[in-house]
């Protein structure tokens, strides 16, 4: 039984913060420094400054169909009945600069992507064309002017905005950027992330646990996770129920890392030390302890050493759902993203709800469920289950969001379902 003197302390810590407010806790944290990357090793890294184009793209005008490139004022009035007929010169080599000026009346043959001449102003597309043995072109449609072309500049121009800070990079994206001829970008640091379990009933996979055990679950999936949201992560074993132990974990901890993930330990009880722990670091706060939402609430939030430690429940279901909500953005955030998207899904579908949820007012519930289709429809069919029932995750396809001012959902509900 705890002291008397220590009871009013635990109950300060414990400290309940709805979801909103929790995700602007997390935002209290600045993003990493910058440092510049090859384009080829930026892929999903998170840019740290506004880039630019450094010139025009296209920076020629290029030909958009195979055909033929013609004075565009040449065709005015042509038709299948009325054909316009045009002196042919000859061919745009491929990949090759165009000196010859194209005249009045004459045509040259072009393919997509090809250097438009000189005095050229559009492109007849190659079906609307007859090559004649006389070497003249019988053009049976009028084209106007640019027509067919991409225009110098016309994909972006010198100068002009390409990317702003913030953006996480895509495939496409770095198509993009080479095009332009930038080979470096600069991006934010990717997060060192320390990942501790806690807990003296926690023994290692290889082992079989004896009564009162449990293989640590959450060390394997929160690292495939935190690695997913763009972390290079470092595990630090698991550290018995004892304060001087997990102290000097922690420290190890926070000297390698940019944010600490912390599996256990988080709910009040008298084995729940993480938060004394922590505290006794310098630079350090309980930002909250306890987000109104199921599953998950006993989660905290502690800044040490001036860097976040999350505290994450020892439930499987509970830490990595918790992890979903609020670690992948902290960790997306470290990166530089902007809140609206690091908070936002990865990908969601509309579903219509497959059996009443009940649900608490006053608490924001995630309730996982299993997709399927029926009558053309997508179903959500909710997995009841316990947040130490890992395999209810496992089954789950997604998480449907009841919003704290509901009693529940009634069956029929379209809801959007937050995919895994």
């Amino acid at each position: 039984m705890p002291r008397a003197h220590e009871i009013p302390k635990l109950r300060s810590f414990f400290r309940v913060v709805t979801t909103e407010e929790a995700r602007g806790h997390l935002g209290r944290f600045p993003p990493l420094p910058g440092e510049k990357v090859r384009v080829q090793r930026a892929f999903r890294r998170v840019l740290a400054e506004d880039l630019f184009a450094p010139e025009d793209l296209p920076h020629f005008a290029r030909a958009n169909m195979d055909g033929y490139a013609v004075h565009a004022a040449d065709t005015f009035g042509a038709s299948p009945s009325q054909p316009a007929y045009l002196r042919l010169v000859g061919s745009v080599p491929m990949g090759r600069a165009v000196r010859r000026e194209l005249e009045r009346g004459e045509a040259v043959r072009i393919s997509t992507g090809g250097m438009l001449p000189p005095g050229a102003d559009a492109v007849v597309m190659l079906e609307y064309v007859d090559e004649l043995p006389d070497s003249t072109v019988e053009v049976q449609r009028s084209v106007s002017p640019w027509e067919n072309v991409v225009r110098v500049g016309e994909d972006i121009a010198r100068g002009k905005l390409v990317f702003r800070r913030g953006r996480r990079l895509r495939a496409r994206d770095l198509g993009a950027l080479t095009g332009l001829g930038i080979l470096e970008v600069p991006v934010h640091r990717r997060p060192r992330v320390a990942l501790v379990s806690t807990g003296d009933e926690i023994v290692s996979p290889s082992r079989k646990p004896k009564p009162g055990q449990v293989r640590n679950v959450n060390e394997f999936s929160l690292r495939a996770m935190a690695e997913e949201a763009g972390g290079i992560v470092r595990s630090f074993g698991v550290v018995p129920d004892d304060a001087d132990k997990l102290r000097h974990t922690l420290a190890r901890a926070l000297e390698f890392a940019d944010a600490v993930l912390l599996s256990g330990g988080s709910s009040v009880g008298t084995k729940d030390i993480a938060l004394d722990v922590i505290t006794s670091f310098p630079d350090s706060e309980v930002l909250f302890h306890g987000i109104s939402i199921a599953p998950g609430k006993p989660t905290i939030l502690c800044r040490a050493l001036g860097k976040p430690v999350l505290g994450l429940p020892g439930h499987p279901v509970s830490a990595l759902v918790i992890f979903e909500l609020f670690g992948a953005p902290l960790l997306r955030l470290l990166q530089g993203e902007r809140p609206e998207e690091a908070f936002a899904p990865d990908r969601t579908v509309r579903a219509v709800l497959g059996q009443n949820v009940a649900s608490q007012p006053g608490r924001e519930d995630y309730v996982r469920v299993r997709l399927e289709r029926q009558d053309g429809r997508l179903r959500a069919v909710p997995i009841p289950a316990k947040s130490a029932a890992v395999f209810s995750l496992v089954q789950a396809d997604g998480l449907v969001r009841v919003p704290a001012s509901a009693e529940g959902l009634e069956s029929g509900t379209e809801v959007e379902v937050r995919l895994l």
